[in-house]
């Protein structure tokens, strides 16, 4: 394993001090995840932009912002119909954080 630079220790410490960062930091990072998982698929597919733009009846520059991440508010529906068209399915995970009562308990104490 790699020792963590100077810069990696201070985001760790950074978003450790900030749970509202440390969230925001986490949607971002999955947003991110989501979109190279789309591309990953065309890609195993052995597909264009504008051949998945075809399947799915809209145009390649609409596939490059899904895959880019520059489509808003992008819905579960979206993200079926993509994924169905290549042959993937998409598979949606409720889990608990870590300690959930941690983020409760700061929020009480801030409001009282």
């Amino acid at each position: 394993m790699s020792k963590k630079t100077a810069v990696m220790e201070w985001i760790d410490g950074r978003l450790k001090a900030d749970p509202r960062l440390a969230r925001e930091v986490d949607e971002i990072l999955s947003e991110m995840r989501l979109e190279q998982a789309l591309a990953a698929l065309r890609e195993k597919r052995k597909l264009t932009q504008r051949q998945v733009a075809k399947l799915l009846g809209t145009s390649q520059p609409y596939v490059a912002k899904l895959e880019s991440g520059r489509v808003k508010n992008l819905g579960v529906g979206t993200l079926v119909k993509y994924a169905q068209a290549l042959g993937g399915t998409v598979t949606v995970r409720i889990r608990p954080r870590a300690h959930p009562m941690a983020a409760h308990r700061a929020r009480l104490k801030k409001a009282g």
